[in-house]
């Protein structure tokens, strides 16, 4: 079956078992699914709090944690179920307590049809400025429930070739030279690494990276060098050394001084914290040659998927990223991998507490799993 006839023949079976009927004499009874529509029209969500623990303490130019706090979602509608999150690392300005109190502020149940996905998500993100993972939380759980719903995947209903997606790359936080040698052993699978950088032993941690693999790194700064200068002088050092990109290399309110910095980096420059909304994208074009598309700070996979054709027609490189997470949210964002050139999603493997199995990594390269919706499977569940 074609894309147009997939999507003409869901329609008619969705609008089929919208339609109120009576059985005349002799009939058969409806399936049960339908007389489910009847009775359980009506979205409901739910959610609870999770705590991510992480494998090794992720440390950054700004601080460093052992945990990351999160809520996990469910959206229900007529018996299906689609699953979402919200990951909240202490720059995004979100808590558990103001997701889940945003999160109980919504009347989804207002909602009957969940293909109306423009008018839902346009009531969630008008309910309160920011919010970004909250909103994002709620984004993926109708994701997940509308592909169920239709039986397909998110790449194959965006029409998207999963041999398309990139290789990921493997964090290396900021750390003692000993424990980056054993975090390069672990990404010993991995293509591309990408290093924390943004203290005074950057060189030395690319040293020790070096002096043990050759493959390509990418470098994220998290706004850790305050001089344009000293900053230049470690784009072209790195340059030297197999690297791909640089990104969030300066404070994003220095943006006079990183537009100085991309029109004489030997690399390009990627905008990470500067960089929340669809909105952003144009001002931030003559200063980045690309963007760090996240879905915590996108609102979800409807906003990001808006960003990569923007980003595109402005001529920008597109990264796809993560913070730490569950498969959840990593495989939502997955979905969209095969539009970018870059991907940066490892957020389930540093997690010791994962709660799903989805995409996966196989030599590399993010492998996108035939299941419906997200790709996502509830550990324990069949």
């Amino acid at each position: 079956m074609d894309r147009r006839s997939f999507i003409k023949s869901a329609g008619v079976a969705v609008a089929a078992a919208a339609v109120p009927f009576q059985l005349k004499a002799g009939e058969i009874a409806a399936p049960a699914i339908m007389r489910d529509v009847r009775k359980s029209s009506q979205l409901q969500l739910s959610f609870f709090p999770y705590e991510l623990k992480l494998r090794h303490a992720f440390n950054l130019a700004k601080y460093s944690r052992t945990t990351t706090p999160d809520v996990q979602v469910t959206l229900t509608w007529n018996g299906i179920t689609g699953y979402g999150e919200a990951s909240m690392p202490p720059y995004l300005g979100e808590s558990v307590d103001s997701v889940t109190k945003f999160l109980s502020s919504l009347d989804l149940s207002q909602f009957t049809d969940p293909f109306r996905m423009e008018d839902i998500l346009a009531y969630v993100d008008q309910k309160a400025p920011k919010n970004s993972a909250a909103k994002a939380s709620v984004d993926i759980a109708l994701h997940d429930l509308l592909g169920k719903v239709m039986g397909q995947p998110w790449y194959k209903i965006w029409g998207l070739s999963p041999e398309k997606t990139p290789n990921t790359s493997y964090t290396i936080g900021i750390d003692k030279p000993d424990m980056v040698r054993l975090k390069v052993k672990e990404a010993a699978p991995y293509k591309v690494l990408k290093v924390k950088m943004g203290l005074d032993q950057d060189r030395e941690t690319i040293e020790v990276i070096r002096s043990m693999t050759n493959v390509p790194i990418c470098v994220d700064v998290n706004q850790g060098w305050t001089d344009r200068e000293h900053a230049l002088r470690m784009i072209d050092w790195l340059a030297e050394r197999n690297c791909l990109f640089v990104e969030q290399p300066m404070p994003k309110e220095n943006i006079d001084d990183i537009a100085w910095l991309k029109s004489r980096s030997s690399l390009p420059i990627i905008a990470d914290e500067a960089f929340q909304r669809i909105g952003d994208i144009p001002k931030l074009a003559e200063a980045y040659d690309g963007i760090n598309i996240k879905l915590m700070k996108s609102t979800g996979l409807n906003e990001a998927y808006k960003m990569i054709v923007l980003g595109r027609a402005l001529g920008m490189k597109i990264m796809i990223g993560c913070m730490t997470e569950t498969s959840c949210a990593v495989s939502a964002a997955a979905q969209l991998a095969p539009l970018v050139d870059f991907a940066d999603l490892d957020g389930n493997l540093l997690i010791a507490n994962d709660r799903f199995s989805g995409m996966t990594i196989k030599d590399g390269k993010i492998t996108l799993v035939d299941k419906p919706g997200i790709g996502i499977t509830l550990l324990g569940k069949a």
